[in-house]
Parts: C-alpha cells; structure tokens; sequence
C-alpha cells in the first residue's frame, strides 16, 4: 500500500505519539495550568472515569459557553447526556442501528469504494483524502439515512466549519472556546434547520432508512420527537463521516512513516483488521473525552473539586505500558489491543463498527488496485488543527498499478 521510505520530513502526526508520551510521564492524573483543566493520562484511570457516569458527567453544559442554535443540537446529542436521558435515546437508537443493518452496509460499502477509485483510475497522482477518505464515508451515511448523498459538498463544509479548528490553537482556553462557537453557530443553525426538514419528511412519507426507523423506533410507548432526532441524525451524518476520513488518512501516514508495513499486509491482507486498531490506538481521530466533576473526589493523588473539567486523554492513555507491551511501538500484529479510542463504558461509540468496516474494506481494496501507493512529499500534507481532530485535510499521493 505504501511504498515511500521516510524522506527525513518530520510529519505532524509522528509528532504528537512523541508529545503524548511525554505526557504519560508526568503522572496519572495532572493539572493544565494553560488550559485549566485536569489531565487523565493513564489506562486504568481513563477507564475508571469513563464507567462512572455519575462521578464523571458527560454533560458539560454548565462549564460550556450557550449558545441557543447548540442547545437545539444537543437535544438528541446523547454523546453529552447522562442516565436516564442517555439510556432512553440511546435505547431508541439502537432499535434502529443495528448490527445487522450495519453488516449489511458491507457491499455497498465495496460498491462505494470500487466507483471512487474508478473516477482517478487514469491518474497517476491525486489526493486521496478528496478521492476516497473523505467521500465514501459521507456517502454510506448520507444514503442510510435516506440523505441525498449528491449533496455531499454541502456536509463537507459543514463538517469543516465544526471541526476545523480554524478559531482556535493548540490549547484553547474557555475565552476561544466561546469565539469559536459563536463564529459557528451559522452552520450549526444551517444544519438544525436542514436535519429537520428532513425527519419531517419521512414522518410524513416513510421510507427504508434509518431516519425513518428512528421515527418509528419506541421504548415503554415513548418515541423521539423531531427535535431530539435532530442532534442524532446530524451527530451520525458530520461526526460519523469524519472519524473514518481520518482513520482512513491516519493509517496511510502511519503506514508510511513504518517501513516494512505496506509489505506485511500485502503478504496477509488477514491482518487489515488488527492493523486497524493499531492505527486506532497510534493516533485516536478524538484524543481527549471530557467529563465534568459532579463532587469532590480525589484521582491519581490529587483533591479535584466538584464541577471542574477533566479531559481523559486517550492518547496518553493508549500508551500506557501497565496494558500494552512495547506501547510506543507500532504493531500491526498486536494483540491484544485494548486501546479507548472508541471510549469505555456507556458512551463507547456507537459508530465503531460502521469505521471499522470502512476502513477495512477501503483499506482491502486500496491494496488490491495499486502496487504502490506513495506519499511523495510530506509538504504538500495539510492537516487538521489537532486540538480538535487528528488528522489530513489533504493527502497527495502517486499510485503505480499492477
């Protein structure tokens, strides 16, 4: 898959594996004066916060800055509710997610992928990140959801505005936060209005489709109204999309930067998968989860007062060695692989298995269309803004064919 030996360019994304650990080394658990916030570091710490909903909110509401287009959003948001509120949504969501309807997605997925790769079969070089990370997993959604997925460039810029990071540094503080929420609330307000619209609509005429099975979807004779659905379906259509594009870009780096890992898939494509989650553990899409304190406790040593913000750092994390063997080396072959980049507990993703599928088969076919597959510059890489997202904006690459 990947052919090109490391030029010497130090990448961004073997950069921050490098600042994670060090991170690690402070301790378990430790306080950002920058950010004034506290840092989880280690495995088993990060595991505890994360099932203990009731020590740890997920609902950050209180510490957040409002804004009224937000609030709308966050209505069927359950990735930052609690019990019961959770329970209930995410009950009713899982009636019509299914693991069946996800194992099913599988050849479309395939159908999806081949097309991609078809329109750039008579180039030689092309961004893969515009070519395939970015349009096969906004298209699997789009049509789940009974979307039109020709729209796609519309949830493009949507996701973006929200996950750019343009607004903000490496370390924003509460002040950027609020800037940065406020220079995005046109799009969020854009996007509340077009999800509703939608849901309206297959209430009306129903269809074969997720959006129409949650409608339908009931738990103890209470059903989701159209506001609720509205965080949901926009949370699975611009959050879900850009975990797989930047798996997807993430692993061709990650492949590149680790001579010898091209050949060894392509001798056993069997371990596409395992590779998958080093990838996953190597560089999480999402590298910290907050939680809010609900009371005093006392975490890794140190007296954190209620309400304050913890941000559990599955970075730092991942590469504890107390639960991997050799953590800061990467290992296609690892097993096992108990990494928290999909969470722990009741908020674990629920659209892991949808990533993982993508980047199974995206990853499968990348390998059976070309014989190489090169990053030849890392200069011409543009990345995301890593205090919100890891991951390319842009990934050139130079393709030779069987």
């Amino acid at each position: 898959m990947i052919s090109s030996q490391p030029t010497g360019e130090r990448a961004l994304l073997e950069e921050l594996p490098d600042r994670w650990r060090n991170l690690r080394e402070a301790g378990p658990v430790r306080y950002d004066e920058t950010q004034g916030v506290w840092q989880v570091l280690d495995h088993e710490t990060a595991a505890t916060v994360l099932s203990d909903p009731a020590t740890y909110s997920s609902d950050l509401s209180a510490l957040a800055p409002t804004q009224s287009d937000f609030e709308t959003f966050r209505q069927g948001n359950f990735v930052g509710m609690d019990p019961p509120e959770h329970r209930k949504l995410r009950t009713l969501v899982s009636q019509a997610f299914t693991p069946r309807v996800v194992h099913g997605l599988e050849p479309r997925i395939e159908a999806v992928c081949a097309r991609l790769l078809d329109a750039v079969a008579d180039r030689d070089r092309f961004d893969l990140v515009d070519a395939l990370a970015y349009p096969l997993p906004i298209i699997v959604i789009a049509e789940l959801l009974g979307i039109p997925a020709e729209e796609h460039r519309l949830f493009q810029e949507w996701a973006s505005v929200l996950f750019g990071g343009d607004q903000l540094g490496e370390a924003p503080d509460m002040a950027d936060l609020e800037r940065a929420l406020e220079a995005i609330a046109p799009t969020v307000r854009e996007m509340n209005g077009y999800m509703l619209e939608h849901i309206r609509a297959r209430r009306a005429a129903p269809g074969d489709d997720l959006t129409s099975r949650l409608i339908a979807a009931e738990v103890d004779g209470v059903r989701l109204a159209d506001q609720e659905m509205v965080g949901f379906v926009a949370l699975l259509l611009v959050a879900g999309h850009i975990t797989t594009t930047a798996l997807l870009g993430n692993a061709l780096v990650t492949f590149d930067r680790h001579p010898g890992t091209d050949a060894a898939l392509r001798a056993d494509p069997a371990r596409i998968p395992s590779a998958v989650e080093e990838v996953l553990r190597w560089l999480p899409p999402f590298p910290e989860l907050g939680r809010r304190v609900t009371r005093p406790v006392v975490l890794g040593g140190h007296d954190i007062p209620a309400d304050s913000l913890l941000m559990v750092h599955l970075g730092a994390a991942n590469r504890d060695p107390a639960h991997f063997d050799t953590p800061d080396l990467f290992d296609v072959t690892r097993r096992p692989n108990p990494h928290l980049t999909f969470g722990h507990g009741i908020h674990f993703c629920f659209g892991a298995p949808l990533a993982r599928l993508e980047a199974r088969i995206a990853l499968g076919m990348l390998n059976k269309r070309f014989r190489s597959l090169a990053i030849p510059s890392y200069q011409d890489v543009a990345y995301q803004n890593p205090a919100v997202i890891i991951g390319v904006r842009h990934l050139p690459v130079e393709v030779a064919r069987p």
